[in-house]
């Protein structure tokens, strides 16, 4: 058959002979393709030789009143369960590949001898993995050796007594103490990895038919299915097979799990973007199902961020489970099930199955290893099998369940009941001894993850803010304007593309090419009709103040959509189109006339030292810089504290070999760190571009490795705290990792780091195993370093991977794996990060609003000649409080949600003020549930709310007419 990804129809016509009446017979069909079988227009059975399907049931009996003739079609893809890659299975697809149909058979199956082969199989198992101390192991076998002895297999006679053998073994019960098994069937689907989008759709499809199709003839079998994502996917293809789900969701066979719209990534989507994973993937699911998921389902992502356990809680979950921790390279995590407490204090009851996986078989060697392998022995009597194929679909067979009910309750082995997580976690509960773990889920691999594939990075960085501007600017215009309509349909469809691509093979980088082409356009629409709603809502918001389309103007309407007032300079298209720069003042969550240009205290001023070097200073900073580019002095002015130390560089560019041992896109180890080269070949040397003024700017450009280059554009602007570095870099490179250090002369043992809705510290040294697993960390939109009343922090637009060992920061700019996109990185990059030093601590050097200020610029747009006094929506008494969302609450109406978070780490009262005319205000969670006695006075002051460290509150304000 033809190459990866294509589709081949086979209509199959089928006559059962008469002479087979009362037998159970098969229509057998094997292909290295997944398959799928339609029968009357219907779905009816997945077809994958790597997942254990390849026969569909025609009749268990067969009746004369059953037809003997009809007519099935076989969809076949031209791809296995795991894509079609070439040579591995992560390589690159092979275009070349092809799929063979290999058989095609009517055929009878003799269900007594399969019984006996699973019988034999359990007993021989029992003999070989129980050990020769126990005798339940010599109990088996001789039962084994018995069944052998009585069996005649010319004569079906001899079976039934044969069986009665096995039978009489495995009923031979447990006692009271015996470990309990929660078995619950599984069918772990990424969303894209090594196959695009589309082709999950079907996967979905083929695994869950093959599901129903099981519980149809196994009523005890339960199923957990997460991913609202692939529920809607298959509701909006299958129709027909998504009623059958419904039906199965309302017997509490089929069970929905995870609460979130994919299984994304743990560490690199923002808070917000957390929240909004639960709050599409909860609202699905009370819309299809009458009810939210009440466990937060993860089992295959990259580690997970300390703040996860307040998201969750704020969305109606309070249970955990994953798996992935047992993937950790270095240390092996201490607990399977425990409490496990976030930043703000909040806890989760946290299950990892101890088997380790989530697609286990149903082997007794499995069990075995669920309870040998329990690290919380003696506190809990309970754990999870999750069984079935996974990854690529498939799921459970009927050879699994058949393995497990044998061993239902069989001395010497756990108990195992088919469960749901539900039940299993209502008995974890129950547990008083549990044992917690506090701050983040670390995963100690796949740490390159955080840097693949930047553009994927940079489209997500760049689209939440989009959508944090959209509805920021839409809510501020329904609150001034009755006849807005707030764009709700069109922001949940963006939202839901965004959320998509923050699945944990996405975002993370770690999928095929097929797959980022796909991200990369969904990511351009989120711009494009982003952008279309942004001009709506400022056109409402702002009528009578824009300039109409003809003319030009000479004054600016800036915009901004951060809840603290700021003093920036703007680049502003003036009369004849040129570019001019200008500095404006606009106050939080609003807007302002940008006339006249505003003044500088100090301005810019540039100098080219004799040597080449160039300095500039702004009366904030100081700064100066080689021809090379590096930051070789950096200092706040009034103060001789230096912040580089003698005979170190700044902004020094290091290439490192990266090659991994098998997880290419994923991994980078720490070996790496022993290949650093310094960037030293100068392709052109530093020169002055902006002379000051209101900008400073000085570029230069470097080669790197064999053939990239790096441009960069350093900048300087009035009245700014931060040196920023606007980095340009054509990279060409295979199995290289470019960085950028900062040494610093700052001492501390922890460095910090921005989490979602706050942030944490992680140590600058390497003292234990547990230290040194973490040298390639994750972050968000800042890192610092501070001893006691100075310190210095780095500020990016788009990056996530960092580091910081002993005084130097480090910050991943760029990968270049080959598989399993070999293209991966291949192309031009633009992005800025920035240096800040500052006195005191970063919380009161205002590090985490400067963060804030380059990842929000402000929006300048041409002002008509109206005069209008500046305006603002909301602004918070504490600058310790971020209002990080203003949003439309739904259902649709004249209710807003605000959504704040406490960022300094400290207990606090803040008083949000607003200039909208509010009706009434309570407290809500994450999903917009009106708290109990959550209601708010409204005071002169605003409305007075506590805070604890990193609390997350969520407000909903009801506007009056």
């Amino acid at each position: 058959l033809s190459s990866r990804w294509d589709t081949c129809w086979f209509k199959v016509e089928l006559s059962i002979p008469p002479a087979w009446a009362g037998r159970e017979v098969h229509f057998l069909w094997e292909s290295d393709g997944e398959g799928m079988v339609w029968r009357d227009t219907q779905p009816v059975q997945g077809l994958t030789k790597e997942g254990e399907k390849t026969s569909y049931i025609l009749t268990s009996s067969l009746k004369e009143t059953e037809p003997h003739s009809l007519t099935l079609y076989v969809e076949l893809a031209c791809n296995g369960l795991f894509g079609a890659g070439k040579g591995s299975m992560i390589a690159p697809p092979d275009p070349d590949r092809r799929f063979t149909l290999s058989k095609a058979e009517l055929v009878v199956f003799n269900r007594d001898v399969y019984e006996l082969l699973v019988d034999l199989e359990i007993l021989l198992d029992m003999a070989q993995l129980l050990g020769e101390e126990n005798q339940r192991s010599f109990q088996a076998l001789y039962t084994a050796n018995q069944m052998i002895n009585l069996c005649d297999v010319t004569d079906p006679s001899t079976f039934p007594a044969a069986r009665d053998l096995a039978a009489a073994i495995f009923s031979q019960r447990n006692g009271e103490s015996q470990h309990t098994i929660h078995a619950v069937g599984h069918c772990h689907i990424d969303s894209a990895w090594l196959w695009p989008y589309e082709e999950t759709i079907r996967k979905c499809a083929r695994s869950w038919v093959t599901v129903v199709r099981l519980m149809e003839h196994n009523p005890e079998l339960t199923f957990a299915c997460s991913q609202a994502q692939q529920l809607e996917w298959v509701r909006s293809w299958y129709p027909g097979l998504y009623a059958q789900i419904r039906d199965f969701v309302a017997k509490g066979q089929f069970i929905p799990v995870g609460g979130t719209w994919v299984e994304m990534d743990g560490n690199l989507p923002s808070g917000e973007s957390m929240v909004r994973q639960f709050l599409q993937g909860q609202r699905f699911f009370q819309e299809q199902f009458g009810r939210i998921c009440s466990e937060f389902w993860l089992p295959d992502t990259f580690g997970y961020s300390a703040q996860l356990p307040q998201v969750m809680r704020g969305c109606g979950i309070r249970r955990f489970l994953t798996q992935k921790l047992s993937w950790n390279l270095v240390n092996s995590f201490p607990h399977h099930t425990f409490y496990w407490e976030g930043i703000d204090g909040s806890q989760v009851l946290t299950h990892f199955p101890p088997g380790d996986s989530y697609g286990m078989h149903g082997r007794v060697e499995e069990m075995l290893k669920t309870v040998k392998n329990n690290k919380n022995k003696g506190r809990v009597n309970h754990s999870a099998l999750l069984f079935g194929f996974g990854d690529g679909g498939g799921g459970p067979t009927q050879k699994m369940l058949d393995r497990m009910k044998r061993m239902s309750d069989t001395d010497g082995l756990p108990r195992v009941q088919f469960s749901t997580p539900d039940q299993l976690f209502s008995v974890l509960e129950e547990s008083s001894q549990l044992c917690t773990w506090v701050g983040e889920l670390f995963l100690e691999l796949h740490n390159g993850t955080y840097t693949t594939q930047a553009q994927i990075k940079k489209g997500n960085r760049e689209c939440e803010r989009i959508l944090h501007d959209v509805e920021v600017l839409s809510t501020l215009a329904l609150a001034r304007d009755v006849t807005f309509q707030y764009p709700a349909s069109q922001l949940q469809r963006l939202w839901r593309l965004l959320l998509l691509n923050q699945f944990h093979d996405v975002l993370p980088g770690s999928c095929i090419q097929l797959v980022v082409e796909d991200a990369l356009q969904y990511y351009a629409e989120i711009r494009r009709a982003g952008a279309q709603l942004q001009e709506e809502a400022v056109q409402s918001l702002c009528g009578d103040l824009l300039q109409p389309k003809a003319g030009s103007a000479d004054s600016s309407l800036v915009l901004n959509t951060l809840p603290w007032e700021r003093t920036e300079v703007i680049t502003r298209t003036g009369p004849a189109g040129t570019e001019t720069l200008a500095l404006v003042t606009v106050p939080s969550m609003g807007y302002a006339i940008a006339r006249e240009p505003l003044l500088p205290p100090q301005p810019v001023a540039v100098r080219k030292q004799e040597d080449g070097s160039i300095a500039m200073e702004n009366g904030v900073i100081a700064v100066c810089l080689d021809v090379m580019g590096h930051l070789t002095s950096l200092r706040l002015v009034g103060s001789e504290r230096e912040s580089v130390p003698d005979g170190c560089y700044a902004n020094q560019f290091a290439l490192f070999d990266d090659v991994p041992l098998y997880w290419d896109a994923w991994d980078v180890m720490d070996y790496h760190l022993e290949t650093r080269k310094p960037v030293t070949t100068l392709l052109k040397p530093l020169e002055i571009t902006l002379a000051g003024g209101l900008r400073g700017s000085a570029s230069f450009s470097l080669q790197i490795g064999k053939s990239s280059t790096l441009t960069q554009e350093i900048i300087l602007d009035a009245t700014c705290p931060y040196l920023r570095f606007l980095t340009q870099v054509e990279w060409k490179e295979a199995h290289k990792f470019l960085k950028v250090e900062f040494p610093m002369q700052v001492r501390n043992t922890n460095a910090t780091y921005e989490i979602q809705f706050g942030h944490l510290q992680r140590p600058t040294h390497w003292n234990t195993s547990w230290d040194w697993a973490r040298f390639e960390v994750w972050a968000h939109k800042w890192l610092d370093l501070s001893e006691h009343g100075f310190g210095v922090a780095l500020l990016n637009d788009c990056k996530y991977g960092a580091s910081a060992h002993g005084n130097v920061l480090s910050l991943s700019l760029l990968r270049a794996p080959k598989s399993p996109d070999a293209t991966a990185d291949m192309t031009h990059h633009q992005f800025t990060y920035a240096v800040m030093p500052h006195r005191g601590s970063f919380q009161d050097a205002g590090v985490i609003q400067c963060a804030y200020n380059l990842n929000f610029p402000l929006h300048a747009v041409p002002a008509s000649s109206a005069q209008c006094p500046a305006w603002s929506a909301f602004s918070v008494s504490s600058p310790a409080v971020v209002l990080e969302t203003v949003k439309q609450a739904s259902p649709w109406g004249r209710t807003v949600v605000v959504r704040l978070y406490e960022a300094y780490g400290s207990t606090v009262v803040a008083w949000l003020q607003t200039s909208l005319r509010v009706k009434e205000a309570m407290l809500c969670d994450l999903l917009e549930r009106p708290a109990a006695r959550g209601c708010l006075l409204l005071e002169q002051q605003g409305l007075r709310l506590s805070f604890t460290p990193f609390r997350l509150l969520s407000v909903l304000l009801v506007l009056r007419q």
